[in-house]
């Protein structure tokens, strides 16, 4: 029987390493009555340090082990369940009674396979959505910490460029690829003529349950970057960005008109075929001659009717 010390010893020997599935579940004192009665063969003595690290092995440094127990949200309890099933009995018929190394060995392993092969039947998670927000619904329970993981993306998405003309209409939807709680809010904010992301440059605009922000006619103040975050609660989900960049109706007017005169005229006076159309004939000047004949006649009609 373990005394004050060497149960400490004990407790130590069996957290010493990583943690696993067989720790996050099974209660300490359980495990000192389950190896209680573990005799080591060689010696025939009774050692309870050696069931500990046989524990730790079994159990610890099976990456199957870790994997069966990688399930969604919320079904730790069955883990929990799965292997209390396989070691509780375990304890009580091997409480205060002593038991040779190989038993343990085969038994153990054996808790250890059916943990593995009940475990890997419950639901997996359905996935993380990179690359950005705090995705709740993603996260995969970690045997080695005992506790579920998120799925570690940044609360900031990237900026997204946009594009519009003065005096335009635009669009911008705060939603995500990832599930959202119910109980959601989106706050917008503006960062006037700037492309950032520093949360302190931003002036709230609007804040509701709309996740469109619609400006019906764009002014050139309304260039820089939107951020939209969303909350559920007193928690922040995500935060997206777009970057407005407006170009002026008349900049924009004289740059169409230059496009079109550039690609209509060719060395020679010539027009520029018509995509898909049929082509066309050369359209040639004036030659000096014809020119010189016209400007003469204009000049007798004018002297003419001048009498």
């Amino acid at each position: 029987m373990c005394t004050s010390a060497l149960r400490f010893v004990c407790v130590s020997l069996l957290f010493s390493t990583s943690l696993s599935c067989y720790q996050c579940f099974v209660d300490v004192q359980e495990s000192l009555r389950l190896c209680w009665g573990h005799i080591l063969t060689e010696h025939n003595i009774r050692n309870v340090d050696a069931c500990f690290r046989k524990l730790d092995r079994i159990f610890n440094n099976d990456q199957r082990v870790i994997q069966a127990g990688r399930v969604g949200k919320g079904y730790d309890k069955q883990l929990k369940e799965i292997l209390d099933a396989e070691i509780l009995p375990m304890v009580e018929e091997f409480d205060k009674k002593t038991n040779i190394d190989t038993v343990y060995e085969e038994r153990l392993q054996t808790a250890a396979d059916n943990f593995i092969a009940a475990a890997s039947k419950l639901p997996r998670v359905s996935g993380c959505f990179p690359p950005c927000g705090f995705q709740s619904a993603g996260a995969v329970y970690n045997c080695i910490t005992c506790q579920y993981d998120s799925c570690e993306f940044p609360l900031d998405c990237p900026v997204k460029e946009m594009k519009v003309t003065e005096n335009s209409r635009t669009r911008m939807w705060c939603d995500v690829s990832f599930p959202l709680p119910n109980n959601i809010e989106m706050i917008w904010r503006f960062a006037e003529e700037v492309k950032t992301q520093q949360v302190d440059q931003f002036k709230e605009v609007t804040a509701g349950v709309d996740k469109l922000y619609s400006i019906p006619s764009v002014s050139l103040q309304h260039q820089g970057t939107y951020q939209c975050e969303i909350y559920s609660g007193q928690r922040s989900i995500v935060r997206l960005y777009y970057y407005l960049t407006v170009t002026p109706q008349v900049v924009a007017g004289h740059t169409e008109l230059q496009e079109i005169f550039d690609l209509s005229l060719l060395p020679g006076g010539r027009l520029l075929t018509a995509p898909g159309g049929p082509p066309r004939s050369p359209l040639l000047l004036p030659s000096s001659l014809l020119l010189a004949v016209c400007l003469t006649a204009l000049l007798l009609l004018l002297f003419l009717s001048l009498g």
